[in-house]
């Protein structure tokens, strides 16, 4: 287990997590998309308990999930930056930017959810999912 930190694009706001693999699961669900402007996000998934904001403050907004469950994004007030986000279906874990930790740029992708809505032209750099893994 590493703990490893992490920042918004401001600065203002600050947080480390601990996690087992420092790899990135991306994302192409059309909420992602939609919130990143590109045509995936990088991200992990982390019991909240392994999250600690050091620094600043996060506000949130709640919108409904795939699931029709509530979604809870969580981001910078200053400049807006995704931190993580809490979908009440997955219980008590959440769902890191693990492009925000230090170091993430030399990471390996180790998955790729929501396969059935990727982009044509991108290729495949792990093992894709039509939606989630299986538990």
């Amino acid at each position: 287990m590493s703990e490893v930190k992490g920042h918004c694009h401001c600065g203002q706001t600050e947080w480390t997590v601990k996690i087992e693999d420092k790899a990135h699961v991306l994302c192409h669900c059309n909420t992602c998309k939609s919130l990143s402007g590109a045509a995936s996000t990088l991200n992990t998934i982390i019991p909240e308990s392994d999250f600690k904001l050091t620094k600043g403050e996060l506000k949130h907004y709640t919108y409904k999930g795939d699931s029709g469950k509530d979604v809870n994004c969580y981001y910078c007030p200053n400049c807006t930056t995704h931190v993580y986000h809490h979908q009440t279906v997955m219980g008590p874990k959440i769902v890191v930017r693990t492009i925000l930790l230090d170091g993430a740029k030399d990471w390996k992708p180790a998955a790729e959810v929501w396969g059935k809505a990727k982009m044509s032209w991108e290729p495949e750099v792990a093992t894709t999912f039509e939606m989630m893994p299986p538990e």
